[in-house]
């Protein structure tokens, strides 16, 4: 048996405040989440001293596209691989991997290969199956999806996608009368339906909600705009209790004070943190490729030639940070947007999300900056500030 006590560190469950606690890992689940070692005085282990440290648990990222010169669309194992260990060192301790409107076969690939990933483990963040973003969007609001290969849902298309038993989440406009069927179905088969990139009305998305939808990609970014006349789809997000509601806290995507209002309209229960990262996360300014299409990145911010955003170069530790400050949270209600909610979204909030007995043991040490300074995941270690190895050695 394989055991470590994390201990001394004020743990974040997050709803329980340890000042002095104590996290026991065995065998790659928590076992104990305690105040005081006096409980853990006789047991023998690796011990992590995170004296100075908050221990919170890992979050969890829905929607990424890539980064550091990788992207899901690679369809390689070197690329999710890449992405996972970059991903852990901002503190992902699993996530989807995000695909983009293309030909079918390229979409394939892409699946198949987060299959065999999947299977074989990457070594760091773990991957939790695959968010399938497009083709089944509009045209009207296509931001950066390459136009050419948007199209209505092709049940024949669609259930080779699903034969692989590792969509856990796709964005679809649900107005598209194609797409109704579809969203049935993803639900019959495991998968949550977001909506995004997408004009529909507020009627159609109370429809689509009735059909199984339940969640909403990239809230206001790529969707129909509120007004007090029309509500459209950002008001049937905003005000339906059923969905959840994704935002890219980059301060880019959204102005700090519409974080801010997302979250008091949705609640922070109902609030989720993305990225919505594309390669060019982590590399600097400069020319990159989604969807064979040309990015262009200043100073951090991607485009594509029209002048559309492309995704964005944000990190999950940065969004924590972001939402904090824009939203006025506490850490601990803003851990639930980057790690329960996003559990929750795909029905796997009770192996992941908080720190609680029986669960993985995906776990962050942060400084009181919220850098992250350790990344566990399933009781491994993953990742470790360069200086900070003394902690990750003991």
């Amino acid at each position: 048996m394989s055991r470590t006590i994390i201990k001394h560190g004020r743990v974040l469950t997050p709803w329980q405040k340890l000042e002095d606690g104590v996290v026991v890992v065995e065998d790659g689940k928590i076992v104990a989440v305690k105040a005081g070692m006096s409980t853990t005085q006789a047991m023998s282990g690796k011990l992590i001293d995170a004296t100075g440290k908050t221990v919170v648990p890992g979050y969890i990222d829905l929607h990424v596209h890539g980064g550091v010169g990788y992207d899901t669309m690679d369809a390689t194992p070197e690329a999710i691989i890449g992405m996972a260990h970059w991903f852990a060192s901002h503190g992902v301790t699993s996530f989807l991997p995000t695909t983009i409107t293309a030909p079918t076969e390229a979409i394939l690939a892409a699946i198949r290969n987060i299959a065999f990933c999947q299977e074989e483990g990457t070594g760091s963040a773990q991957l939790l199956g695959i968010h399938l973003e497009g083709p089944y969007i509009s045209l009207s609001k296509p931001g950066a999806q390459p136009t050419q290969y948007i199209r209505p849902a092709d049940p024949d298309e669609y259930r080779d996608f699903f034969s692989w038993d590792n969509i856990r989440l796709i964005t679809l406009a649900p107005e598209i009368r194609e797409n109704k069927e579809l969203i049935t179905y993803a639900v019959q088969h495991g998968s949550t339906v977001a909506v995004g990139h997408s004009t529909a009305s507020y009627e159609e998305l109370l429809a689509a909600v009735r059909l199984g939808l339940s969640h909403s990609a990239h809230t206001f970014n790529g969707m129909g705009s509120l007004h007090h006349r029309e509500p459209g789809t950002v008001g049937a997000v905003l005000t339906c209790d059923e969905i959840t509601a994704e935002v890219i806290a980059d301060n880019i995507h959204i102005h700090p004070a519409v974080v801010k209002l997302l979250v008091r309209v949705k609640g922070v229960e109902r609030t989720v943190l993305i990225t919505d990262a594309i390669c060019a996360a982590g590399m600097p300014d400069g020319n990159y490729d989604l969807g064979g299409q040309k990015v262009f990145v200043k100073e951090g911010i991607a485009r594509i030639a029209t002048g559309s955003l492309a995704g964005s170069t944000l990190t999950m530790d940065k969004a924590v940070r972001n939402a904090i400050v824009a939203a006025g949270l506490s850490l601990v209600e803003t851990l639930q947007m980057a790690s329960y909610n996003p559990a929750q979204v795909i029905g796997i909030e009770k192996e992941k999300g908080s720190l609680e007995v029986g669960k993985d043991a995906d776990i962050l040490l942060l400084d009181d900056e919220l850098r992250v300074i350790l990344t566990m995941v399933k009781g491994q270690i993953v990742y470790c500030y360069p200086t900070s190895h003394s902690i990750c050695s003991q």
